[in-house]
């Protein structure tokens, strides 16, 4: 079973704890497990998904089993999605109306140590699933980055193995970082908001991007590319996570902030223009798209992870209603992937019976 338990501060100098930004864009997004696989460029004697999330776990601390093998520090969310039908010219998606939407969602830290303390990431992550009445679900994972360092599974294998710890040191290679970036000039955009990206000690008061494009549909069958974020009400008062003494700050933080009252988000659609990139998440759009106020977040409730709602529920960001489609974006295959591999470990080892995973609704 998931575990309770719970979740920065940049570095940026060369030597000084740079390397932990190099290596968040492969962890935030959970991908590894099926790059090989989904892309179909790695030979299965050679390098398979088993193996590739093994690396992982061995990354995290060693095996924790019951865990999610990336993202196994966290906390449950409940609250709703109150839609205002600004999208619904866009997307014929029930969660866009003027209605009232159940949200099961999840606040968590990158990486497979379910037991790190909350400033050794710099980065935060919101999951959430809306359920509609007839069942029909949307499920998305964010992070608090609004650009991805690398496009392509292979870039992001050439960057696990680049950003590889160092037995000897605890550190990856500076020599192999840097490398690394020179290759792959894409990483240009991620580099340079790590410039002035400053972590809070606060899942509230984050921006959360999904990073990858998807297409709104509409009533026509007319689709519209779109890249979506939630944006804090509440973006004050959260201190520096470096200074923390607890190392669950983040999760103290949002249940006493919680308890004093909802806090909310808004859903904030950003629609493409002819030639902007949809299959590229290193490729950022201009700031003057159009941008669609489509409603507010409202999160209401939190519970540990090890028995609250969110903890068997698979945040994989291929699940779609009606309204919404994929698009072409590589890294979006490859995150189901190993969103459902995760899930298969995961629960197997909750069973108690290697190989066979829990039957449940979330297991996809």
């Amino acid at each position: 079973m998931e575990r309770s338990s719970s979740s920065s501060s940049p570095q940026r100098e060369p030597g000084r704890g740079w390397w932990r930004w190099a290596a968040i864009g492969g962890a935030v997004a959970g991908v590894a497990v099926a790059f090989g696989y989904v892309g179909g460029w790695l030979a299965p004697a050679r390098l398979t998904p088993h193996r590739i999330v093994d690396t992982l776990q061995t990354a995290g601390g060693g095996i924790h089993p019951g865990f999610r093998r990336n993202h196994a520090k966290g906390v449950c969310v409940t609250g709703y999605f109150e839609g205002n039908g600004a999208a619904s010219a866009y997307s014929v998606a029930p969660f866009f109306k003027a209605v009232r939407t159940p949200v099961v969602g999840r606040f968590a830290l990158p990486g497979g140590n379910p037991y790190a303390p909350d400033s050794s990431v710099p980065i935060r992550s919101l999951a959430l699933k809306l359920t509609a009445p007839d069942g029909e679900q949307w499920r998305t994972g964010m992070n608090a980055m609004p650009v991805f360092p690398v496009a392509t599974p292979q870039a992001f294998y050439a960057q696990l193995l680049a950003t590889r710890a160092d037995p000897k040191t605890g550190k990856p290679d500076p020599a192999k970082v840097k490398a690394f970036f020179g290759a792959h000039p894409e990483t240009a955009a991620f580099r340079e908001w790590v410039k002035g990206a400053k972590p809070s000690a606060s899942y509230v008061t984050e921006s959360y991007y999904g990073l990858n494009a998807f297409y709104f549909v509409d009533a026509a069958g007319k689709r519209q590319a779109v890249r979506w974020r939630v944006v804090p009400e509440q973006t004050a008062g959260a201190g520096d996570v470096a200074t923390a003494a607890d190392p669950n700050v983040l999760q103290q933080d949002v249940t006493q902030r919680i308890a004093a009252g909802p806090q909310k988000w808004k859903l904030l659609v950003t629609l493409a223009e002819p030639g902007d990139p949809v299959d590229d998440a290193t490729k950022v759009w201009p700031a003057q798209r159009t941008t669609i106020d489509a409603g507010t977040l409202v999160l209401d409730r939190v519970e540990a992870q090890d028995s609250g709602p969110c903890r068997d529920v698979n945040y994989d960001p291929t699940v779609l209603p009606q309204g919404i489609q994929a698009s072409g974006d590589p890294l979006l295959a490859a995150r189901s992937a190993a969103y459902a591999d995760s899930y298969l470990r995961r629960t197997s080892e909750e069973a108690g019976v290697a190989g066979v995973a829990r039957l449940s609704g979330e297991g996809r």
